[in-house]
């Protein structure tokens, strides 16, 4: 393995894949500092102003003069907001459905979604009412389980907000979404929804909305009409013990690969995110919207600077215009909080060589693939497109994954490069080390190495088919390493919009 990468001839940079001494040589050129591991290489004189390149994209300008063989990084690039000629549908590549259905071991509900899990969620209207909700998740530990086989666990999503906000808008709106998408998420069984009585985000008023209806299997119960919180703590253990001999008659049986709905996500990237693990994350994306299954790619701010090649995929004038509001909406976001794009990326990514949030983002949309961009969503919406689409959301990860599992997804697959312990329930989360370091130092967290891929053992579509078939496994009842660590009971973050009051 050489010591540096070059991803395109145009670029101005290369990626450094060791720890480079002042005066190593690199392509036909010394260095004249020390350069991390990841971090970015000038290959040509860049005077003042200049654009740096990487990826054949802009990442950045020159803050100073930097010559050939200079470290190149947030000491002498900056960032400004990106001004580009979008287009839209001109880098259409039609899927090519697959010869041959694929097929994975799922529970098919009664209203024709497919589970790839079988839980009981105990759903929280209000902060007020998390402590009952989390009690009564905590009765149900192995031991009473255990005459469960079938059922995969009750837990509890709680949340921070659902009352000093207003009654309606986007931060309401949003907030109503992940509730609806929660209470008929095909990997939930059963449903107890969980409030105190008083709150701003009533449970009636999503009943009504949404057209939920109670029964054996949908329950809802609030403190204050309970009469307290013991006694709702009471009840609601007695209204999941009922459901729990329901929940278990369920089965696994062979359902179609086209019924996954996998959120793609990266966290604590570091600059081979966008070189090894996310483009084969894309090859498997590609892989399963050729069956029919969905992608969803989320974190608005981390298209920033590449969202010219989404709206490029765009099916549609309507679809990419869709996502350019978005864009639009985060710039304007930002700036009325006193903020800036470029506050992504964070300081770990920094460390790890990423400069910019465009050069982050332009890793970041590798996981869509390369199929046709064919439906963006507001966070939380259902997902009702297939083959490869777009949610609006934070980069924050447990806020995203939350509106992407809202949205139905039912698996999650995320990539990290310094290192995460993140993990989702009820769809459970694969996660894939961009470098081999990350998998050797963190074994019982990260599924796939794709680390591989830069030392040569492996291409991007050979770890890309790894990942897609891992999708399968995973869907079909293997744990993943997360879920044996039992993540996600705090992984429920609903975004919070708008003031609180």
């Amino acid at each position: 393995m050489q010591n540096y990468v070059r991803l395109d001839a145009s670029d101005t940079v290369v990626t450094a894949t060791q720890m480079l001494a002042a005066g190593s040589q690199v392509e036909d050129l010394t260095t004249r500092e020390a350069i991390p591991s990841g971090h970015k290489v000038a290959t040509t004189p860049m005077p003042k102003g200049a654009e740096v390149r990487k990826y054949a994209q802009l990442i950045g300008y020159a803050a100073v003069d930097i010559a050939a063989g200079d470290h190149v990084h947030t000491h002498n690039v900056e960032f400004r907001n990106t001004e580009v000629e979008y287009e839209f549908g001109t880098d259409l590549r039609p899927v090519t459905p697959a010869k041959e259905p694929d097929t994975f071991m799922g529970y098919r509900r009664e209203n024709g979604s497919v589970g790839t899990r079988n839980y009981i969620a105990v759903v929280t209207s209000v902060n007020c009412s998390a402590t009952a909700a989390r009690r009564i998740a905590d009765s149900f530990g192995p031991a009473e389980l255990a005459a469960y086989p079938n059922v995969d666990g009750v837990v509890a999503f709680v949340h921070g907000t659902g009352c000093g906000m207003g009654g309606d808008g986007e931060g309401f709106e949003a907030l109503q979404r992940v509730m609806w998408g929660y209470a008929r998420h095909p990997n939930h069984a059963g449903v107890l929804m969980v409030g105190l009585g008083c709150e701003m985000n009533q449970i009636d008023w999503l009943l009504e909305a949404y057209g939920l209806k109670q029964g054996p299997l949908f329950q809802t119960m609030n403190i204050q009409n309970v009469a307290g919180l013991q006694k709702t703590i009471d009840a609601g253990i007695e209204k999941v013990r009922a459901m729990l001999p329901i929940a278990n008659e369920a089965q696994r049986t062979p359902c179609p690969a086209s019924e996954l709905k996998v959120a793609l996500q990266c966290g604590g990237s570091d600059a081979w995110s966008g070189i090894t693990a996310n483009p084969a994350l894309g090859y498997a994306c590609d892989l399963l919207a050729a069956q029919g299954g969905t992608g969803v790619l989320a974190e608005t701010p981390e298209i920033y600077g590449a969202e010219h090649l989404l709206t490029r995929r765009a099916a549609d004038r309507a679809t990419g215009d869709k996502l350019i509001g978005l864009i639009r909406w985060w710039e304007d976001y930002t700036a009325r909080n006193r903020g800036s794009m470029d506050n992504n990326p964070s300081p770990g990514n920094k460390k790890g060589g990423l400069t910019t949030i465009l050069e982050k983002s332009l890793g970041a949309a590798a996981k869509g693939g390369t199929s046709p961009l064919n439906g963006v969503y507001k966070y939380a919406e259902p997902v009702t497109a297939r083959g490869f689409t777009f949610m609006d959301s934070p980069g924050y990860d447990p806020a995203s994954v939350t509106g992407q599992i809202a949205g139905g997804c039912n698996l999650v697959c995320f990539t990290t490069g310094r290192g995460s312990a993140f993990g989702s329930k009820p769809a459970p989360t694969i996660k894939i080390a961009t470098n081999s370091t990350l998998a050797s130092r963190m074994p019982d967290d990260m599924d796939i190495d794709a680390g591989t891929i830069l030392s040569g053992e492996t291409s991007v579509e050979e770890k890309g088919r790894e990942i897609y078939q891992m999708f399968l496994r995973v869907a079909s009842g293997e744990v993943s390493k997360s879920e044996a660590q039992g993540l996600g009971d705090n992984e429920f973050v609903p975004w919070l919009i708008g003031a609180v009051m």
